[in-house]
């Protein structure tokens, strides 16, 4: 029997916002500040693996905010 490797999905922005439940500017901010980096592109559109995008948000939650 054959083992099939199965590649980690890729989603798009916005989806991933949904599913760490922030808002998609909070996801392109991460990946300005290098939080977080594409895994690839669907024309203009920027993809991602869940796996990175809950990591960025762990990361996120654990970083104090400066105070204003």
């Amino acid at each position: 029997m054959l083992k099939t490797l199965s590649l980690p999905a890729l989603i798009p922005g916005p989806l991933a916002a949904e599913e760490a439940g922030v808002a998609p500017a909070t996801i392109r901010k991460w990946v300005q500040l290098g939080h977080l980096r594409a895994a690839g592109k669907a024309g203009r559109a920027q993809l991602f693996r869940l796996e990175d995008v809950f990591a960025a948000e762990r990361a996120a939650r654990r970083k104090p905010r400066a105070s204003v």
